[in-house]
C-alpha cells in the first residue's frame, strides 16, 4: 500500500489469502472491499477513478496462488502439446483430394502450390462475452495464432476487425490461408479475444503481430478476455462444419463466453445448395452461407500452370457481408506478386542490346563516307557503344536479383532497378452472392511508370521530347533533318528487311525441295508462300523516303565531293537560283533531301523492278513444269503464258535443275535491294543520332525505362484477363475482332515532381499502342511470355497449355495479332493537387484526359461497327454505354476540382467493355489502396446489393492492416517502407489561421515554397 505520492516506498503490505473481492454496485463509488474467510477485518480500497477501480478489481481477482498454479499447469500442457513428436504417417493433409505423404524428414511437407483456391478458410463470431467489469461496452477483436505440429513455437497469423459496443460480436473479416501455407489436420489454431480500450492505439499496433512469439502478457490499450484452441481436422471433419468453443482464461478455469468457428468452402458445391446459419446482425436475421457455388470460368484446374507462371506469393483475405435482402455474400480478396516484374524488363533489355548491336553494325557497313560524315559516324558509334555497355551491365544486374518478385517503393530510386515497375500486383476480388452468378473483379495496381532515378528537374518525357524536337527544327546542325515520322518509317523498313529477307530465302529453299522430290501440290503451296512474301517485300520498299535517302547517301560519298567541290554558304541573304541541295558538303541544316545532277534516280527503279521480274520467271517456270506434268492441259494454254526471258525451252529435265538458277537470281536481286535499302535507312538514322548527341540517346534510354515498366504491367493484365475470360466466346471474338481496351486510372497530382511523373506516364502508356499480342500453344512447361520485335513495334507471344489453347477461336490459333488500346485518365486527389488547383497549373491533366477521351470514343466506334450488338451481355444496353460516355465527356470538360467522377465513369465503361483495369499513383501504396478498396465496396453495393448500413464497415474491413495475414510490415506493398510512409507536407499549416491576415498568407506561401524547393533540390 502506498500513500498519495506514487514514487514513495510501500507503506503497508497486505497478504491476499483466502479472500474475495467485493465491488460496490453504485456507479458513483470507486472502491472495492477485500473480505477474508479467516474473519479478519475487511479492507476498503478506494481508487482514483472508476476505470482504475475496475482494473484493480480484475487484478486482485487474479492475484491468488490457486490461479497462478492453474496458469502454470495450463502453460505446461501447451508446451507439451507443441513439443509432442509425431510420426510421418500420422500427419494428414486436410484437403479431401490430398493424401498423407511419406515423409523422411521429421518436418512436415507442404501442399503443392496452386493459385486456384486458398487452402483453408473460416469465419468467426462470439456470443455471451463476459466483460471484466459490469456495464463495460466491449470493443472486441480476435487474434488468430497458428501452432504448427512438430515445431516448438507459435505464430501470430492474423486478426479480425474490431467490433464495437456488443457482447455478441459477429466479425465480417474471416481467416484464410493461402495455397502455399503449411497447414494440416494436426495443425492447431488458437483464438484469443481481446477487449480494446483505445481503438486507434490498437489499430496502429495490430499490424506488428506477425511472426512474433506468443506472449500471454496483456498489452497496453487492450485486455485479455479469453482464448480457445481447436485442431484443423476437428473443424473440417465436423458434421456441421462448425465448432462452438468456450473462451477460457489462461489457466483454463473461468469461462468468458463462446466463440463459433464456421468452415467456409467457396467454389466446391456444384448444385448451389449450401448450409446456412442464422445470425442476428444489428437486429437483422441473415443466413450465413458456408459453401459457395463456383463459376465455370473461375476455378478451372487446367488454367493453374499459366497462373503459377506469372503470379506468386498470394495474400488472401476473406469477408462476409450482409445484403439488402438479409442474406450473406462471401467475398475473397487476393493480392499476388507477378514474376513479370523482372521477366519483362530482362526480355526488353535483351532486345535493346540486339537492336543496338545491329544498328552499330549497319552504321559501320555504310561504306566509305566523306570526312565530315565519317567523323559524325565515328562519334555516333562511340556514344552508342557506351550506351550498349550500359544496357549489358543493367541486364547482368537484373540477372543477379533474388528475393521478392516486386520492386518496393523504397527501391524506386535505385539505378539497377530502373526498368522494373514499382509494386506491380494483381488485386482480385471474388464475389459470391445469393441468386447471382459468381464474379471476379481484377485490378492491376502498379506505381506510375516513370524514370525516378533520372529525376524530374527538367520535366518528364512529354516536355523533354517536345523541347528536343523544337531544338532540332530551329537550330542549325551539321546534318540533314528528318521528321520523326520519317525516322520511324526508316526503322520500320529496316525491321521489314530483317524479317522478310530470311522468309523469302526459306520459302525459296522449300520450293527447291518440293521440286527435288517432284511433288506438284507441295510445289504449288511453296510458290504461293514465296509469291506472297515477295510481294510484301516489294511493297515495303515502295516509298519515296528510300529514294531520297539514297540520293542523300550518294552526296555523302567521297567521290561526289571530289567531283563537285563547293564552299558552304555564309551569307544567308544569298538569293542564287541554284538550290542549296546542290552543295553536298553544306554543313547547315537542310529542311529537305538534296538533289544531285549526276545521280541516276532510275537505277533504284531498275534494281527494285528486277525482284518482280525474277519472281515472274519462277512463276512461269513452275506453271510450265506443272503443265508438262499434267496431261490434261492442252497446248493452247501455252500461248496464254507470258513470255519469260532467260527461261530454258527444254522442260524435260529435272525440276530442281530448272528452278535452281531462277531462285539464285531472285535471291541476288533481293540481296541487292536489301543492301541499298539498309544503307540508305541507316544513313537516315545516322542523321537522327548525329543531330543531338548525347541528348537523343538519353531520351531513348528514358523512354525505354518508362516503356519497360508500362509493358510489364500490360502483359500481366493481359494474361490475367485471358485466363479469367477464356471460356467466354464473346470476349474471345472481341479480342481478335477489335482488341482490348486497357484503362489506366492515374492519381498523380500536377504539382512538383509528380508533373514529370505524369508526363513520363502519358508517353509510356501511349507507346503501348504499338504493342501487339500473339497466342501460341506451349511446347514445354515454360509458360513465360516471349517478346520479339524492335523499338516501336513489339509482339508479345503468350504461351498457353494445350487444353487452354484448344478453347481459342481459329483466328487466334492461326496466329492473328491482337491489338490493345491503352487509355489514361488522371485525377489528382492529394493535398498537393489542392495547391496545384489553387495556385498552379492543371492543363497537363486536362489535356491528357481530353486526348484519351477521344481514343476511348474511337474504340467504342470500332466496337459498334465490328461486333454484333448481342455478342456480349454487357453490350445489351448500348444506350447505357452511350450515356456513360456522354457523362464522361461532360465531366472531363467541366472545370471541377478533384473530379473523381471521371475515375468512376471511366472504370465503369472499362468493365462494361471487357477491358483491363489499372490503378496507379506515385508508388501504388496509399492513394492506390484507397481507390481500389472504395471501388470494390462500390461494386458490392451497386452490383451485389451490399446492405447500405454496412458500406462504411465493409470499407473499414478492407482498409484495415490488422487482417492481412502473414505479411511483414516492411514488405507490405500497400504501405512500403516505414520511412517512406511519413507525411510529406508537414509545413502546410492550418488555413484557418491564415485567413486572419493577408500578410500571413503571403508569408505562408513564401515559407512553403522555400521548404518545397529545399526538399526537392
Amino acid at each position: 500500500m502506498k500513500n498519495k505520492t506514487k514514487s514513495c516506498e510501500p507503506s503497508e503490505l497486505v497478504i491476499l489469502e483466502r479472500c474475495c473481492i467485493v465491488e460496490f454496485k453504485n456507479k458513483a463509488d470507486v472502491a472495492v472491499v477485500l473480505k477474508f474467510q479467516s474473519g479478519e477485518p475487511d479492507i476498503y480500497l478506494e481508487a482514483a477513478s472508476r476505470s482504475d477501480c475496475e482494473s484493480w478489481a480484475v487484478a486482485l481477482g487474479e492475484a491468488n496462488s490457486e490461479s497462478l498454479c492453474n496458469k502454470i499447469q495450463q502453460l505446461q500442457t501447451l508446451i507439451m502439446e507443441i513439443k509432442e513428436e509425431r510420426t510421418a504417417d500420422e500427419v494428414q493433409q486436410f484437403l479431401p483430394s490430398a493424401q498423407a505423404e511419406s515423409l523422411a524428414d521429421p518436418k512436415l511437407a507442404g501442399l503443392k502450390k496452386t493459385l486456384c483456391e486458398p487452402k483453408f478458410e473460416f469465419s468467426l463470431g462470439c456470443k455471451d462475452l463476459v466483460a471484466p467489469t459490469r456495464d463495460r461496452k466491449l470493443n472486441t477483436f480476435v487474434q488468430i495464432t497458428v501452432v504448427h505440429p512438430g515445431e516448438q513455437n507459435s505464430t501470430r497469423y492474423a486478426s479480425t476487425e474490431i467490433v464495437e459496443g456488443t457482447r455478441d460480436p459477429l466479425f465480417l473479416t474471416g481467416v484464410t490461408f493461402p495455397p502455399d501455407y503449411p497447414i494440416y489436420e494436426e495443425t492447431k489454431i488458437k483464438l484469443t479475444v481481446y477487449d480494446v480500450k483505445d481503438k486507434s492505439q490498437d489499430t496502429g499496433r495490430a499490424s506488428t503481430l506477425v511472426d512474433q512469439k506468443e506472449s500471454p502478457r496483456t498489452d497496453i490499450g487492450r485486455s485479455f478476455l479469453g482464448c480457445a484452441t481447436f485442431k484443423v481436422g476437428d473443424l473440417v471433419k465436423s458434421k456441421e462444419q462448425q465448432l462452438t468453443l468456450s473462451l477460457r482464461s489462461l489457466d483454463g478455469g473461468k469461462t468468458f463466453g463462446t466463440i463459433e468457428v464456421s468452415f467456409v468452402k467457396m467454389g466446391e458445391t456444384e448444385d448451389g445448395e449450401a448450409d446456412h446459419i442464422t445470425t442476428d446482425v444489428k437486429g437483422q436475421k441473415c443466413a450465413l452461407v458456408h459453401e459457395c457455388t463456383s463459376p465455370e470460368n473461375i476455378s478451372s484446374k487446367e488454367n493453374l500452370p499459366l497462373l503459377n507462371a506469372v503470379l506468386k506469393n498470394p495474400i488472401c483475405k476473406l469477408y462476409r457481408f450482409p445484403t439488402s435482402d438479409n442474406k450473406w455474400m462471401c467475398v475473397r480478396e487476393q493480392m499476388s506478386e507477378s514474376t513479370l516484374s523482372f521477366h519483362i524488363p530482362k526480355e526488353l533489355i535483351s532486345l535493346h542490346i540486339k537492336e543496338d548491336m545491329r544498328r552499330n553494325q549497319e552504321l559501320k557497313e555504310l561504306g566509305e563516307l566523306a570526312p565530315h560524315w565519317d567523323n559524325m559516324r565515328n562519334s555516333v558509334i562511340t556514344h552508342c557503344d557506351q550506351m550498349l555497355t550500359f544496357y549489358q551491365n543493367m541486364l547482368a544486374e537484373l540477372g543477379k536479383h533474388t528475393g521478392s518478385s516486386f520492386k518496393s517503393s523504397c527501391s524506386k530510386g535505385e539505378k539497377t532497378l530502373e526498368f522494373v515497375p514499382i509494386n506491380l500486383h494483381l488485386q482480385r476480388m471474388y464475389v459470391h452472392s445469393p441468386r447471382l452468378k459468381d464474379v471476379l473483379y481484377d485490378v492491376i495496381t502498379v506505381g506510375a511508370p516513370a524514370a525516378h532515378f533520372q529525376g524530374f528537374k527538367n520535366g518528364g518525357l512529354q516536355k523533354l521530347l517536345n523541347k528536343f524536337e523544337a531544338e532540332r527544327r530551329n537550330t542549325g546542325y551539321q546534318c540533314i533533318y528528318y521528321s520523326p515520322e520519317n525516322t520511324t518509317k526508316a526503322k520500320e523498313v529496316l525491321s521489314n528487311i530483317n524479317h522478310l529477307q530470311p522468309l523469302i530465302s526459306s520459302h525459296a529453299d522449300l520450293l527447291l525441295n518440293s521440286a527435288r522430290q517432284h511433288l506438284p501440290d507441295s510445289l504449288k503451296n511453296s510458290l504461293k508462300m514465296l509469291s506472297e512474301t515477295t510481294e510484301l517485300f516489294v511493297h515495303a520498299f515502295k516509298d519515296q523516303l528510300i529514294r531520297s535517302a539514297l540520293l542523300a547517301l550518294y552526296t555523302a560519298r567521297p567521290g561526289c565531293v571530289l567531283k563537285k567541290p563547293t564552299v558552304p554558304r555564309s551569307n544567308v541573304e544569298d538569293n542564287s537560283d541554284q538550290p542549296i541541295q546542290d552543295h553536298p558538303v553544306q554543313i547547315k541544316r537542310q529542311d529537305s533531301i538534296p538533289h544531285h545532277s549526276e545521280y541516276d534516280e532510275e537505277e533504284w527503279d531498275r534494281v527494285w523492278a528486277n525482284v518482280g521480274k525474277s519472281l515472274n520467271c519462277i512463276i512461269a517456270m513452275v506453271d510450265r513444269l506443272l503443265e508438262k506434268d499434267s496431261p490434261s492441259i492442252t497446248k493452247e494454254n501455252e500461248n496464254d503464258l507470258p513470255p519469260v526471258e532467260h527461261v530454258a525451252t527444254n522442260i524435260s529435265g529435272d525440276w530442281y535443275e530448272q528452278l535452281y538458277p531462277l531462285t539464285v537470281t531472285l535471291k541476288d536481286c533481293i540481296g541487292e535491294v536489301v543492301t541499298r535499302a539498309k544503307q540508305s535507312m541507316s544513313f537516315v538514322l545516322l542523321q537522327e543520332l548525329a543531330c543531338s548527341l548525347p541528348q537523343c540517346l538519353m531520351l531513348t534510354l528514358r523512354r525505354d525505362i518508362v516503356f519497360s515498366q508500362a509493358l510489364a504491367g500490360l502483359v500481366c493484365g493481359f494474361i490475367i484477363k485471358l485466363h479469367s475470360s477464356l471460356r467466354d466466346p464473346g470476349f474471345l471474338q472481341q479480342l481478335h475482332t477489335v482488341g482490348l481496351i486497357v484503362q489506366y486510372e492515374g492519381l498523380l497530382s500536377t504539382y512538383s515532381e509528380e508533373i514529370g511523373m505524369l508526363e513520363d506516364m502519358a508517353v509510356g502508356i501511349s507507346d503501348l499502342q504499338k504493342v501487339m499480342f500473339k497466342i501460341t500453344e506451349a511446347k514445354s512447361d515454360d509458360l513465360l511470355p516471349v517478346i520479339t520485335g524492335r523499338r516501336g513495334h513489339y509482339v508479345i507471344d503468350i504461351k498457353l497449355p494445350e487444353k487452354m489453347f484448344e478453347l481459342l477461336p481459329q483466328e487466334i490459333k492461326e496466329g492473328k495479332l491482337l491489338h490493345v488500346y491503352p487509355i489514361l485518365f488522371n485525377v489528382g486527389i492529394n493535398e498537393q493537387q489542392t495547391l496545384a488547383e489553387r495556385f498552379g497549373d492543371t492543363s497537363l491533366q486536362e489535356n491528357v484526359n481530353q486526348e484519351n477521351l477521344e481514343l476511348l470514343k474511337e474504340y467504342y466506334r470500332l466496337f459498334t461497327e465490328k461486333m454484333p450488338p448481342d455478342c456480349l451481355p454487357h453490350f445489351q444496353e448500348q444506350n447505357d454505354l452511350k450515356r456513360l460516355l456522354e457523362n464522361l465527356h461532360q465531366n472531363i470538360h467541366a472545370k471541377k476540382r478533384k473530379n473523381v467522377e471521371i475515375m468512376w465513369l471511366a472504370a465503369t465503361i472499362c468493365r462494361k467493355l471487357n477491358g483491363i483495369r489499372f490503378t496507379c499513383c506515385k508508388s501504388a501504396k496509399d492513394r492506390t489502396s484507397m481507390s481500389v478498396t472504395l471501388e470494390q465496396c462500390s461494386i458490392l453495393r451497386d452490383e451485389h446489393q451490399l446492405h447500405k448500413d454496412f458500406f462504411i464497415r465493409a470499407l473499414d474491413c478492407m482498409r484495415s492492416r490488422q487482417t492481412q495475414g502473414a505479411l511483414n510490415e516492411s514488405d507490405d506493398p500497400e504501405t512500403g517502407c516505414l520511412t517512406d510512409n511519413k507525411p510529406t507536407s508537414r509545413h502546410f499549416y492550418p488555413v484557418a489561421l491564415l485567413l486572419v491576415s493577408s500578410h500571413l498568407l503571403v508569408v505562408w506561401l513564401i515559407l512553403s515554397l522555400a521548404l518545397l524547393l529545399a526538399k526537392y533540390q
